[in-house]
């Protein structure tokens, strides 16, 4: 099983913990490092997936439960007019976030902030976030990568210029966390709350063609 490399640290500084406590102490102490070393592993665990081809649809960019689908919040959407899908990743998710559509990227940005548990909406814009945003085809697609209680870090690894395809890795949320997916209004969703989806693979909306947005 491939692990993402955000996880090595935790991984191997718990392993290192166990083998230190079973020759100083015992495996009394030792098991439960190791257990722990076997926890962040499975956290940090990162399966191939693979993401239908139809350049229109819109992917989840993450594992979870469907917390909204539909009209945005329009206290946390960003400026204009919106549809919204958030989706809320236990601890038990795989945490490894997908490009949610094909495009370029051209707008990166990090805001720090709380750490409210997630699945709150008003951690959409009070706890620590990135957001990066997607021209498909003259369409913005906004991707925002939300913290919570226990996830004290988002890594994006993603620059402003980059060409993307929906499905592809751009980073990893640590220790349960929350995407949010902002897409234009005429984009048609197909989701519904309470659904569990799988990033790269899920398709939660179709995005209009410039033949059928000009018809």
């Amino acid at each position: 099983m491939r692990l993402d490399r955000a996880g090595w640290p935790f991984i191997s500084g718990a392993l290192f913990l166990a083998l230190a406590s079973a020759v100083a102490v015992g495996w009394g102490l030792a098991l439960p490092l190791a257990a722990l070393a076997a926890f962040f592993a499975f956290f940090f665990r990162d399966p191939s997936r693979t993401p239908p081809t139809d350049a229109h649809l819109v992917l989840s960019p993450a594992d979870g439960r469907v917390l909204v689908a539909g009209a945005a919040n329009a206290d946390a959407a960003p400026p204009g007019a919106w549809q919204q899908i958030s989706i809320f990743l236990s601890p038990m998710d795989v945490h490894v976030n997908r490009i949610p559509a094909s495009g370029r990227v051209t707008r990166v940005s990090y805001t720090p902030g709380k750490f409210l548990p997630a699945y709150r909406p008003d951690a959409a814009t009070a706890n620590e976030r990135s957001e990066i945003w997607i021209d498909h085809d003259g369409q913005a697609v906004v991707a925002r990568q939300i913290v919570g209680i226990l996830a004290r870090r988002v890594v994006c690894r993603v620059q402003s210029g980059a060409e993307v395809r929906a499905g592809d890795r751009f980073g990893i949320m640590k220790f349960g966390s929350r995407m949010d997916v902002f897409l234009p209004i005429n984009a048609t969703i197909k989701v519904a709350v309470g659904q569990m989806v799988r990033g790269g693979e899920t398709v939660i909306a179709v995005l209009e063609s410039k033949g059928e947005s000009g018809s």
